[in-house]
């Protein structure tokens, strides 16, 4: 039977087979505990994970040290934003974010609300981008924390964090970024674009689910955060919890794969990107959602308009994988909270397709995607009519 080609690379995408090849090993024979220092099975697991968070660390710019290990991003942000919050409440108790976030910031930033702290949710310009100015007037003497997603996960768009990250080192508050659509798809350096806090995770770069990290700047300035898990003071106290090692060492191979064909591999989705794009466009009432060059090669999201987004997406999914917004809300039937941030209606948010490109589709399926979703939206459209 054949499958739908699959392009919801935003959603998860398939592991690359060299990453399980350079796991198995850490299965069975380096099976042992990173925290066990009284033999060698623990110390080759040891050698693993530090190797590991080297990788990881070079590919940032930051310190091995300023590596801390979670089971994801949403991990990450939950230990990113919890943690400066309890941290620094003697502080201040404002926190800024934006609108178009993913709920793994937004969700935290209202409980921490429910807990009495001020969260200020910025709207985002028309394309999608943040307005360095509304930030600055934004800014309170109790604001601790600054949070804005590096790319997002809807819409590609990729934020200016370096601009965003001088006006948070200015004022002197923590700046966060949520890098998880961004790793291996980007050049990220957390000196250069002033962040304290990045979240990362593998299984948006053909790694695996379930691993991901946070980087926690340790000087200039040194940031202090609250953990969230207790037990064993693994990973500096910041995440206790025995580490897995085969885990972690597929994310770095993710990582340093993603890193050696960067460029190319951009240039060739963003050629799929542009096709598909110049394809659809053809059609009456079809519009791109955000910025068109500052945003992620594979990335491509539209609405159209004059169909039902339920039906659109029922066409499609017998020869098309995708979705119309984050996975994680992709049984809602309430329309993106993204695009709604854009400005759009609820019937243009929610008749909105996410296609999301990785390494291995190929021009004959971005083709055939462009045919079969015209003859779709153009079906739709007739039988709406009569």
């Amino acid at each position: 039977m054949n499958r739908p080609i699959y392009l919801d690379n935003h959603a998860t995408t398939q592991v690359d087979k060299r990453v399980i090849t350079a796991m198995m090993p850490y299965f069975t024979d380096y099976f042992g505990n990173p925290s066990s220092s009284a033999h060698v099975y623990g110390w080759e697991a040891e050698a693993a994970v530090k190797q590991a968070r080297s990788i990881i660390a070079q590919a940032i710019n930051a310190d091995e040290t300023e590596i801390i290990f979670t089971s994801g991003a949403t991990e990450a942000n939950n230990l990113a934003i919890k943690g400066v919050a309890e941290a620094y409440f003697t502080k201040g108790k404002h926190i800024i974010t934006v609108q178009t976030e993913h709920n793994a910031i937004i969700e935290p930033c209202q409980y921490l609300q429910s807990l009495g702290f001020e969260v200020t949710f910025l709207p985002v310009e028309k394309n999608g981008l943040l307005d360095l100015n509304l930030l600055s007037k934004t800014i309170q003497d109790d604001t601790i924390l600054v949070s804005v997603m590096t790319a997002n996960n809807e819409i590609g768009v990729i934020q200016d964090i370096s601009k965003i990250g001088a006006v948070c080192r200015k004022n002197e508050i923590i700046f966060h970024t949520d890098s998880a659509q961004a790793i291996g798809k980007i050049s990220l350096d957390v000196q250069k674009m002033n962040v304290d806090l990045m979240s990362l995770t593998a299984h948006k770069i053909h790694g695996i689910k379930g691993i991901g990290a946070l980087y926690i700047r340790r000087k200039n300035p040194r940031v202090k955060l609250a953990s969230q898990i207790q037990g064993g003071g693994q990973e500096r106290g910041f995440r206790s919890g025995t580490l897995c090692t085969p885990q972690i060492v597929g994310f770095a191979e993710a990582v340093k794969i993603a890193l050696q064909d960067l460029d190319a591999e951009n240039q060739r989705q963003q050629k799929l990107r542009n096709y598909l794009w110049q394809k659809l466009s053809l059609l009456d009432g079809i519009y791109l959602n955000g910025d068109l060059n500052q945003r992620l090669a594979g990335n491509l999201n539209i609405s159209i308009d004059g169909v039902d987004g339920s039906a659109l997406l029922l066409a499609l999914q017998s020869a098309i994988a995708l979705s119309s917004g984050s996975a994680c809300s992709s049984n809602s039937t309430k329309p993106s909270h993204v695009l709604k941030a854009l400005g759009h209606p609820d019937n243009l948010a929610k008749a909105s397709l996410r296609f999301g490109i990785g390494r291995f589709n190929t021009q004959e399926e971005i083709e055939k995607v462009a045919e079969f979703t015209l003859k779709t939206i153009n079906n739709l459209r007739q039988f709406r009519s009569t």
